[in-house]
Parts: structure tokens; C-alpha cells; sequence
């Protein structure tokens, strides 16, 4: 891999990760157009993800620190878990972010060699876009209403889309916000569910990734590659959250959905 490769994948990553495009999906298509070598070597792919990982953390560490302290503190005393649950925000998000957690662990952990496959048909990718922008069309339909929580059920159904995601071409953000919208929830504060969701499924992913990478004992990995794809991607995630943020303040996550259904329907006719 070369260094404008590096920056490219990892600006692509940081980017998608987070804007509702599917990084993932966007991962398999640039490197089928780069003609980017297959290689068993996933020390890359897990120090992007490292770097956009970081990139949430510093968007929401406010809300990172207070839901930690939170839990911690109900660890403590577990006869008192129902009322924090009632009276403390940060606890209460704390447990929906668990629950919500459970079905992509599920999965992903049950059925990653299926998955893994998909990544290798940018055909299937394609049509995969397709549908995460019939996804984000249909959020014109939504009906959002101030002052509507995430509870416990609609938390679980929220994970269930972030599961789905798993799939290359499906965007995490997109299904999550999308369906979170679906359920009654305003833009801000489904994409702010929707990333601190994402702090167990990619910190999980790149501790699983990472123990793999330890295994095959870190095959032709290049550090200066690894180095600047890390920085890029953490760089364009923060971008990204940032950007996402003002459009759903404006209401217009549907703009998104053009997009994906133009790349994917180009990816079905030309790859």
C-alpha cells in the first residue's frame, strides 16, 4: 500500500464512517477501483478504525465521562438501579447504550465468517448503498416529536438496525439515526444515540480485530502507512460527526439518500 493509498482509504473511512454512506461499503468499492491488493494483513484496517473511534470520543467526551461515572457508580449499589434509572440520565443512557449494544454482539460474534464474504462482492455492496438510500429517503416520512425518549424496546430495536449494518453497504449511522427517526425520536438526538452506540461496536470490532492482528504477528505492516491513515481518519471523523450534526439540526439527513442511490446504482451497472 502507498502513502496516497493510505490517505485516500483512511480519509474514506473517516468520512463514511460517521456521514450515513457506509464505510464499509465504501472501503470494498475505492479499493476495487484503487485495484488494492487482497491481503490477510488487517493491521491497516484496525488502526483506522482506532482513529475514528477516537474521533467520537472527543466529539462527546462530556457525555462519555458522565455515562461511565454514572454506571460505575450504580455497580456500587445495585438495590438502587431502578431509581438512577428513573432520576439519572447518564445511567439511564448508559443501560439503553448496553441493550442497544447486545444484537450487533450477537451477530457479529455469531456470524462473522458470513460477513467477512460479503466484503469480497462489491456487486452485492452496491446494492446494499441502494438500499441504505432507500432508507434515508424514507425518513421524509418519519414524524419526529420533541420531548419522545429512547426507552428500553425502542433502544433494542435501534441495535437491531446497527446489527443489520454489519453488512458492507449498510450504513451504520444511517440505519440507526433512520430508524431511531422512525420511532418518534428528533435528528440531534438520534445521532447522538446513534454515536455513542458506536463506541462499543467499533471499540469491540478493534479488539477483536487487534487480537487477530497480534495472531498472524503483524504481516508486512508498514508504519508510516499505518500512521498517516490513523491521523486522516481520526482528522475527517471528527469532520464528519460535525457535519452530520449541523445537517440534522436543518433536517435534511434525506440529502444523503441521493447519493447512495446514485453510487450504488453506478457500482450494479459498471463494477
Amino acid at each position: 500500500m502507498s502513502i496516497l493509498e493510505a490517505i485516500v482509504l483512511g480519509l474514506v473511512q473517516g468520512l463514511t464512517e460517521f456521514l450515513p454512506v457506509s464505510s464499509s461499503g465504501h472501503l470494498v468499492l475505492v479499493e476495487h477501483l484503487l485495484k488494492v491488493p487482497t491481503s490477510t494483513d488487517i493491521t491497516f484496517e484496525v488502526f483506522v478504525h482506532f482513529g475514528t473511534l477516537v474521533s467520537v470520543l472527543l466529539v462527546f467526551w462530556q457525555d462519555v465521562v458522565k455515562i461511565t461515572s454514572s454506571v460505575l457508580r450504580g455497580m456500587v449499589v445495585p438495590s438502587r438501579w431502578k431509581e438512577q434509572y428513573v432520576n439519572d440520565e447518564y445511567f439511564r443512557l448508559g443501560i439503553l447504550i448496553l441493550i442497544g449494544s447486545i444484537p450487533a454482539a450477537y451477530v457479529g460474534l455469531k456470524y462473522e465468517d458470513e460477513f467477512s464474504q460479503a466484503f469480497a462482492d462489491p456487486k452485492l455492496v452496491a446494492v446494499m448503498l441502494v438500499i441504505t438510500g432507500l432508507l434515508l429517503f424514507l425518513t421524509r416520512l418519519a414524524r419526529p416529536k420533541e420531548g419522545t425518549h429512547i426507552g428500553i424496546f425502542k433502544a433494542f430495536l435501534i441495535g437491531i438496525a446497527q446489527a443489520a449494518a454489519i453488512t458492507p453497504g449498510i450504513s451504520r449511522s444511517g440505519s440507526t439515526i433512520s430508524s431511531a427517526m422512525y420511532l418518534g425520536i428528533p435528528p440531534v438526538q438520534a445521532a447522538r444515540f446513534s454515536f455513542l452506540l458506536s463506541l462499543p461496536a467499533v471499540a469491540g470490532a478493534t479488539v477483536l480485530k487487534t487480537v487477530e492482528m497480534v495472531r498472524e504477528g503483524f504481516a508486512h505492516a508498514e508504519v508510516l502507512q499505518i500512521v498517516v491513515g490513523t491521523v486522516i481518519a481520526f482528522v475527517s471523523g471528527y469532520v464528519a460527526i460535525k457535519f452530520l450534526l449541523k445537517i440534522l439540526e436543518r433536517g435534511q439527513i434525506s440529502w444523503f439518500a441521493l447519493y447512495c442511490l446514485i453510487a450504488g446504482i453506478l457500482g450494479i451497472l459498471f463494477i
